[in-house]
């Protein structure tokens, strides 16, 4: 096993991360094994909603793929709910059923707001103030990252 890494390796699987648009690659060379992700896409209508104050009653729903700058904005909000884990957010409890929760509804503590389920285990995202769902930047069976930021409340 070498113990220098091939930095023109790396930078060729960067390359090939950015064209493929993959999330993730893997590879392994003579027993070193390397893992390249880039984080999941946020949607381009949060650039408004960062923009725009959240005090608004207006709702800022935004989800999708796009620009991951925009949810930065919200990345100092006390009300950013952002995932424990990589795996993929589920909106609601199975499939057809009604969201855990919309833009503009109110939540206490606790309150189950998402699911991200990681090794085909669902994990409950809680809600970890009392207030209102003013965004929610991922949509439902969309790949999450670590620290990314699921909703806004407020």
């Amino acid at each position: 096993m070498s113990d220098k890494i091939d930095r023109d390796l790396l930078l060729s699987l960067a390359d090939l991360l950015k064209e493929t648009g993959l999330g993730e690659l893997e590879v392994e060379v003579d027993g070193l094994r390397v893992r390249l992700a880039q984080p999941a896409p946020v949607a381009a209508a949060v650039t408004a909603a960062a923009s725009a104050p959240l005090a608004t009653s207006a709702p800022v729903v935004a989800a999708g793929s796009g620009d991951t700058a925009p949810a930065k904005g919200f990345a100092a909000h006390p009300g950013a709910v952002k995932s424990p884990m990589v795996g993929t957010a589920f909106t609601a409890p199975e499939p057809g059923a009604a969201p855990f929760v919309a833009v503009g509804d109110a939540v206490a503590a606790g309150d189950t707001v998402l699911i991200v389920e990681a090794m085909k285990v669902m994990n409950a995202i809680t809600a970890p103030r009392a207030g209102t769902v003013r965004a929610i930047l991922v949509e439902n069976g969309q790949p999450v990252e670590f620290d990314e930021i699921l909703l806004v409340i407020e």
